[in-house]
């Protein structure tokens, strides 16, 4: 089993997007459990990926790449992860701001938060406020994640927040906000509960939030 999990997590940290999915069926088919296949193999790959982007060992192509091989390998179990849920780390919705369509880093976190165990919810970009609202409301994630790549768009965060606020929503979700434009200053003065200037840092963030 040792042999097949060194193999995954290797796949997945350097990237081997081609042999990812051949190796996932070989492992099920040699009956190792799909638990042991996301938190002996997926998961601890991700944990590395994120460990070499913040020490610079790695730049954004590569862990996108290596982001998308963790994805092919989670596809390939999907069908059974239905059938036999594994325990979830906590329920994420996320999505970049009214009036911003960039999604580059919004869909890097996500696939990051999955592959460190969260249920992500994509919502996608240029999201009104109203339908963040809603999502929370009917969805009851544990944590919110926002994006604005832009300074312009910015301000639709606090927006988002004072929404959440006036309907009653705020102790009832973790806030998280990143983006290219956005600092830890900005996080406090909106009230968030935290900031992440990259995917390794936002699931990290996520993490301590759900401790």
């Amino acid at each position: 089993m040792s042999e097949y999990l060194d193999r995954i997590r290797q796949a997945v940290v350097e990237g081997k997007h081609g042999e990812i999915e051949t190796l996932m069926t070989q492992a099920l088919a040699e009956r190792i459990e799909v638990g042991s296949l996301i938190n002996e193999g997926l998961i601890p790959a991700m944990d590395t990926v994120g460990q070499n982007f913040a020490a610079g060992r790695i730049f954004v192509p590569e862990m996108l790449v290596s982001a998308m091989t963790m994805k092919k390998g989670l596809a390939v179990l999907k069908p059974l992860l239905e059938a036999t849920p594994t325990k979830s780390r906590g329920k994420v919705l996320i999505a970049t701001v009214k009036g911003d369509v960039h999604d580059i880093g919004k869909n890097l976190v996500a696939m990051m938060l999955e592959g460190a165990g969260f249920e992500v919810i994509d919502l996608g970009v240029d999201v009104p406020v109203a339908r963040i609202v809603d999502e929370v409301k009917t969805r009851a994630p544990a944590i919110l994640g926002l994006s604005a790549l832009l300074t312009t768009t910015m301000p639709e965060i606090r927006v988002v927040l004072n929404a959440l606020k006036e309907n009653g929503l705020r102790d009832r979700v973790r806030v998280m906000i990143g983006g290219a434009p956005v600092d830890a200053k900005f996080a406090e003065s909106v009230g968030a509960d935290g900031f992440g200037k990259d995917a390794g840092e936002a699931v990290t963030l996520a993490r301590t939030l759900m401790a």
